[in-house]
């Protein structure tokens, strides 16, 4: 919502925004920003204009300008969560673990498209992940 209370948006367009200023790292799903945007209207706090194309843009009612007043903190967490340094990405983050982050999320979503994992191997990166934490803890 604090997307569109800065200007009307199509939905593609606060897809790509919201992945723009998560430095890549986060690109939301049509399935996702589309029903958002509906409970947006269904509240009474978004409005859908077509364009002539059929074209939806949405843009904030002011019942949805009082509910963003009234949720400010929490809308600006997250808007700062998905703020990015001039390189892209993510601010604080170094480069060395957002590509590792990438590279097991990739290979998660590999591994899984495979099928189901037994016991055995779930332990195993369970284990692992486990350690990771402690590294990071200590560190």
């Amino acid at each position: 919502m604090a997307l569109i209370a800065e200007e009307p948006r199509h939905g593609y367009e606060l897809i790509k925004l919201i992945e723009e200023r998560s430095g890549g790292s986060y690109g939301p799903s049509p399935g996702v920003i589309y029903p958002t945007l509906a409970w947006l209207e269904d509240m009474g706090y978004a409005r859908i204009e077509t364009e002539d194309s059929g074209r939806k843009r949405y843009s904030i009612t002011r019942e949805g300008r009082s509910f963003l007043d009234a949720n400010r903190a929490s809308a600006g967490e997250l808007l700062a969560r998905l703020a990015t340094n001039e390189s892209g990405r993510a601010a604080g983050v170094p480069s060395a673990v957002v590509r590792a982050v990438e590279n097991f999320k990739t290979a998660m979503r590999l591994r899984l498209k495979q099928g189901p994992m037994n016991d055995a191997a779930s332990e195993k990166i369970a284990a692992a992940l486990d350690a990771a934490v402690r590294i990071v803890e200590k560190s």
